[in-house]
Order: structure tokens, then sequence, then C-alpha cells
């Protein structure tokens, strides 16, 4: 089967199954190994602490466009989507490493605004750029490798969320793809909104803090929303062997995405790219974190035991069953800015 017939995780079920068949358990490494494979970050028990790695690839004309990313955006982005899944391991990140595949003729400014768009980010969360490597081609490549820690003997997960458990995200969603509707579209809108809208898509500030204190507060399972609030859901479902449901007007919306985008509740849902944290935890650790945490924390849905339609059921303002209209990213199936920006 050609992988855009299987899908991204399906092909990431393929290497796992042989990883498993030619893994020696005896190995040390093996033995150490407490997360392979199907998680936002792998994590294997150090001498200290548990270690966390994660690692990402930005493709130019596939996840962006010069055109419309400036090279100190690019690289601000290119370690933030990395911090993301440390922050939804509630961890913390220590070290980058950055691989460039980049043209030969490629004027080295752009370079220098992209390590100063990356290491100013770095900077904020106390990451070191440790190294990388370089290879010419003729576009732009970008891999970031971050090597972080959890200070606990546990790790935000996906495959632990229980029955009788609420949902809940940080912040707020859809802006992220509301900036590639404006791009495509070239929809005039106020400069403070506009800018709005490209600092979610362009410049994310991951959620390291929250992540940590999701964890100090009992938390047990958590992701980043990269790839839509619906197809996320899904994987903490499928990995926890549950169901969910979610209320579609509580989904927190940001009144500039409601006031300018028609359908705002569609973004939200499948737009994807937001790095918020989607967690799950009964209602008194919620309570708890609304008052502890900086960001706004919304409740959308609940974990369930019954069976339903489908994993994950969307319900509107009368407890209806929805549509569901998308599945979010997929590396193999999608061309999402390739056809959308040009």
């Amino acid at each position: 089967m050609k992988l855009s017939e299987l899908g991204e995780f399906r092909v990431i079920d393929l290497i796992h199954k042989i990883a498993n068949k030619f893994g020696d358990p005896q190995q040390l490494s093996q033995r150490r190994l407490l997360l392979g494979i199907g998680d936002d970050t792998a994590a294997w028990q150090g001498d200290c602490h548990i270690q966390l790695a994660t690692t990402d690839t930005l493709v130019q004309d596939v996840h962006f466009h010069l055109n419309t990313i400036t090279w100190e955006e690019l690289g601000w982005k290119s370690l933030a989507v990395n911090l993301s899944d440390i922050a939804a391991m509630g961890g913390f990140p220590q070290y980058a490493l950055i691989s460039l595949t980049l043209p030969a003729d490629l004027s080295s400014q752009y370079i220098s605004a992209f390590y100063e768009g990356m290491a100013s980010l770095a900077a904020k969360f106390g990451v070191s750029i440790a190294g990388g490597n370089l290879s010419s081609a003729p576009y732009v490549v970008i891999t970031v490798t971050v090597i972080g820690y959890s200070e606990h003997d546990e790790l935000l997960r996906r495959s632990t969320a229980k029955a009788g458990e609420q949902i809940a995200v940080t912040g707020h969603l859809g802006l992220a793809k509301a900036a590639l509707e404006v791009l495509k579209n070239n929809i005039k809108l106020p400069t403070e909104t506009i800018e709005l809208f490209r600092q979610r898509q362009f410049r994310p500030i991951p959620r390291i803090s929250e992540g940590q204190i999701l964890l100090n507060h009992g938390v047990k399972t958590a992701i980043d929303i990269s790839d839509g609030l619906v197809a996320d859901l899904k994987h903490i479902c499928k990995a926890s062997k549950v169901n969910a449901k979610v209320f579609m007007d509580r989904i927190p919306i940001h009144p500039l995405l409601k006031a300018n985008f028609t359908e705002y509740k569609k973004l939200a849902l499948y737009g994807g790219e937001d790095y918020e944290l989607l967690f799950t935890a009964n209602k008194e650790i919620i309570q708890r974190l609304k008052r502890v945490l900086d960001c706004p924390i919304t409740v959308i849905g609940d974990i369930v035991k019954e069976g339903l339609p489908t994993q994950v059921v969307l319900l509107d303002n009368k407890g209806r069953i929805a549509p569901c209209e998308g599945n979010g990213w997929d590396h193999f199936r999608d061309v999402r800015l390739t056809h959308e920006i040009t």
C-alpha cells in the first residue's frame, strides 16, 4: 500500500511493530525505556531523572512558505513545536540539536535571523542549543531534536485517561488556523487582529510551566494540540481505550476569532497548531488548576464508559450529536499548506 493509503498513524503502528520485533528486552536500553513510539516524547529512566526526547521536521512548501513567514518566526516556531511536546509530558527542556538543509545560494542574513528567533525562545525556557548538522539541498528542511527531563517518577501520558474524568484545554483554539486563512484569502483585518493570529501560528508559546503544574497537581493524561482538537483527543481515546463527549458550545473561542470567521467552531475543532494542552482529570483537580494557572482553563467534555457511535462524539447546545467534519492533520494524506498558500 502507498503511504497515502495507510495514513500517518498506521505508518507509525507499522514502525512500532517492527521496532518491537527486533528489540531485545534484555538490553539495558530496552529495560530503561519507559515510553517509546506513540506518545509526545520518548522517555527512559536516566541515572537521576526520567529523560525525555522529541524530534520534529519542517519542510519548505509543506509546513511553511518563505513568502508568508519571516526567518525569525521560522526559527522560533521550529523550536516551539518541540518544546510543546516536552510540555505535554510535564517535563523540563534542556538541550536542542538543529539539523538544517539549505540552498547553497541562501543569504547568511536569513540564517542569522533564523537563529535569533530560535535562540530568543531557547533563552526564555533555559534551553541550550548544543549542536546539530548542516547540509545542502534546493529547498529548506529543518529538523529539531529537544532533550529534557522530568522531576517526577511519573509523566503526563496519552494512555491514562479514565471514564468519569472531565476533558479540559488551556487557552483558546483556532487562532493559528485563522492566520492561514487570512494569508490564503488575503483577508483584510485590523493590524492588531492579524498580529494576534500570526503570533499564534508563527510564534506560539509552549505551555512548559503549565504542563509541569498539571503534573504537580495530579493530572495523569495530556497531549498538546498540534493536529487539531478532535484529532488529538482521538489519540488520547485510542491510547487509553476510552470514549469522549465534547460539547461544542464550550470550546474556548477568542472574541476576535468569533468576530471575523463564521466557521470559527470548525477552525477550533480541526485547525491544529494551537499548541495548547488538552488534558483529562477529575473535577476537583481541574478546579484547583483554575485557581493556580495564569492561563484560561476550559472544561469541554467528558471521558465516558458508554459505547458511542464514534470514539469522539460532538454534541450541539441541545445535546444532539453533530457531524464530525474532519480528522485533523495527517502527514501522508494532507498537503494543507502546499495548496492553501501560494
